[in-house]
């Protein structure tokens, strides 16, 4: 999978997005802000949000159109939720242009066919699919029909739903896809992370896998790293102190800075299977065991558990040895301290 010119693989890095989402409050200043301050965390990428409210829903005061599922939006409606939170579209090309100069890869999350038309005048590089959007199987045909990479959020996700939306995919010819776990509560609960999923949608569906994350702080991110993580989707904000619908799970440039280095020292220290050792690591083995002559031998005397002795630094004979030559006749005077050799007594 290439989203730009990042190149997502196996063993490629892992590809950080930093989620803008509602955290520019109504101003472009901010957005533009966010974008930059994105860059400095060290994120490979900014991601939007391209809706609507009238794309999303419909402007209803009936029930089935009030928030209530236990979030930190409960009791507005959907329509007034996302009438907050959406990015205007007039200033995507501006957003993207800047992301361009920051050296950011931009992309954003379609929610309506409108949109992906919207964005393929923007030439954008991928498509992500909202965990709450995985059902909407018309619209990630479309988006898949587009021939670029998709990522797909499983947050609301049985397998049945997964499931459909890759043949989706599949039936459009593209099998560019890439599946994020997700925890869909804002906050998020951290023993409802399940990282492991990370591993197993990877394994499960042969596709790259990773996190998009709504827990507190960076313990879920660095987890999915040692399962496997490709990608990381964390929301960022420039300074939680604005507001807005998702500033109190979103990360700050500090936060998102210190999760990104995180990250970055997890890759390092999961490695690969690989028992070889570094040039470093063999200096290590001068101080491994080995056997030596721990009192003066003469020449025809006996080795024995008193004369010879495992013991560091490792250049001697490998005690592995050491019962088999107990009993043998030096060949040779050994002073006390000579590294055991083969060619030091009779076999």
């Amino acid at each position: 999978m290439k989203i730009g010119n990042f190149e997502i693989n196996n063993d490629s890095e892992i590809f950080i997005i930093a989620e803008l989402s509602a955290n520019h409050n109504g101003s472009l200043d901010v957005a533009i802000n966010t974008i930059k301050a994105a860059k400095r965390t060290g994120a490979n990428a900014i991601k939007l949000q391209t809706y609507t409210a009238d794309t999303l829903t419909i402007d209803c005061d009936k029930d089935d159109f009030v928030v209530k599922s236990g979030s930190i939006w409960d009791g507005k409606t959907f329509y007034d939720l996302y009438k907050d939170a959406y990015t205007p579209w007039e200033w995507h090309e501006e957003l993207f242009k800047v992301a361009k100069d920051e050296g950011l890869i931009c992309f954003s999350s379609p929610f309506d066919k409108t949109a992906v038309d919207f964005l393929e005048d923007l030439n954008v590089p991928a498509y992500k699919i909202a965990s709450f959007e995985i059902t909407d199987i018309p619209l990630i045909e479309y988006v898949a029909s587009m021939g670029k990479p998709v990522i797909i959020s499983t947050g609301i996700a049985e397998i049945e739903d997964i499931e459909l939306a890759l043949e989706a995919c599949h039936r459009m010819g593209n099998n560019d896809i890439a599946l994020l776990k997700c925890t869909s509560s804002y906050p998020a609960p951290i023993d409802e992370a399940n990282m492991v999923m990370v591993k197993d949608l990877a394994e499960r569906y042969g596709v790259i896998s990773g996190l998009s994350d709504h827990t507190m702080g960076s313990t879920a991110p660095v987890v999915a790293t040692c399962f496997g993580a490709k990608i990381i989707e964390k929301h960022f904000i420039l300074d939680k102190s604005i507001g807005g619908p998702d500033a109190s799970f979103s990360m700050d440039e500090q936060e998102f800075t210190e999760m990104v280095k995180a990250v970055r020292e997890a890759e390092k220290a999961t490695g690969n299977v690989n028992y070889n050792l570094t040039d470093k690591q063999k200096k290590g083995k001068d101080f491994s065991r080995s056997l030596y002559v721990v009192e003066d031998i003469q020449d025809g005397e006996i080795l024995t558990e008193k004369n010879i002795r495992s013991i560091r630094p490792g250049f001697g004979l490998h005690p592995r040895f050491y019962s088999e030559i107990l009993g043998k006749k030096a060949l040779i005077d050994l002073e006390r301290g000579t590294p055991l050799s083969i060619k030091h007594f009779k076999k």
